[in-house]
């Protein structure tokens, strides 16, 4: 079996800390910060070596040495995968006003504010986020949510090679960001301005039949069914591990969990996927 090497990046504050220690609860061993300039080094030390630990690796680093480590491991003989993390500019500024801590290029001198330095580091995230690596948006994510999802997407005992998330939100709460697809139902038909439903929710039968019984919802599945089967087809052909198709309502309770429901169920019987419903509190 091939080793799995995990490159892991992302904005400064998005939790790569936190990632780190979920990931080696899981089983994986964890660098972080390791010297660019000693990258051959651990390149043969996991090519050619016998130690065990790095049969399943993780190696963390700032975003401006991404483009060194994932030049130096891929197109060798691994199973890599890379995880991106972002969170919104006001949760960063919020988690360094609270934590008092330092963003590294304010340390490095490479920028006089934190603003600048997450506008810099936003504006190098940009270029991943049109690659096949898995985005993670902490914004919203609690640190059992993050766990559950990474034990989702890494596990050491399921490892599936291309798994997909459907997520269902609510537009006024934002997007997910780190959706790799967004479509918006909110031009079907509404059970929130029926009084009798408005208590009810996408996982209830009642809501489930109001929506389904359209012939705009019903339209809508089939084209985006025939749309989907292709996409999925040809990421997997790309090499991308892991898809996040995110559905969206004006609040997240109704037409998106319906869809992200029947999304679930016609593509969980080809591939490994996992439902979530991020406003349905």
């Amino acid at each position: 079996m091939k080793r799995r090497v995990i490159l892991l990046t992302g904005i400064s504050g998005a939790g790569k800390t936190t990632t780190m220690g979920i990931l080696e609860d899981m089983g994986y061993h964890c660098i972080d910060q390791f010297p660019v300039s000693l990258l051959k080094d651990l390149r043969n030390l996991i090519i050619k070596g016998s130690d065990p630990r790095f049969d399943n690796v993780v190696i963390s680093m700032s975003l401006h040495d991404f483009d060194s480590f994932h030049v130096m491991f891929r197109g060798l003989d691994v199973d890599l995968r890379v995880i991106f993390l972002e969170a919104s500019h006001d949760e960063l500024l919020k988690r360094y006003k609270s934590t008092r801590r330092n963003h590294p290029l304010l340390i490095s001198n490479k920028v006089t504010t934190l603003e600048e330095a997450l506008t810099l580091e936003e504006e190098n995230l940009k270029t991943l986020k049109d690659t096949s690596f898995t985005g993670i948006d902490t914004t919203f994510l609690k640190g059992t949510e993050l766990k559950s999802r990474l034990n989702k997407m890494f596990s050491l005992n399921d490892q599936p090679t291309f798994s997909i998330s459907f997520v269902s939100f609510g537009y006024k709460n934002g997007v997910p960001l780190d959706a790799d697809l967004l479509f918006d139902v909110r031009f079907l038909p509404n059970p929130f301005w029926d009084e009798r439903l408005r208590e009810f929710s996408g996982e209830d039968k009642i809501i489930q039949d109001f929506v389904l019984k359209h012939e705009e919802t019903q339209i809508f599945i089939k084209k985006l069914t025939t749309f989907l089967d292709y996409a999925f087809k040809e990421y997997v052909k790309e090499g991308k591990n892991h898809f996040t198709v995110g559905i969206g309502c004006t609040g997240g309770k109704h037409r998106s969990v319906v869809l992200v429901n029947q999304f679930y169920e016609i593509y969980s019987k080809e591939y490994h996927c996992f439902k979530e419903h991020r406003d349905l509190q």
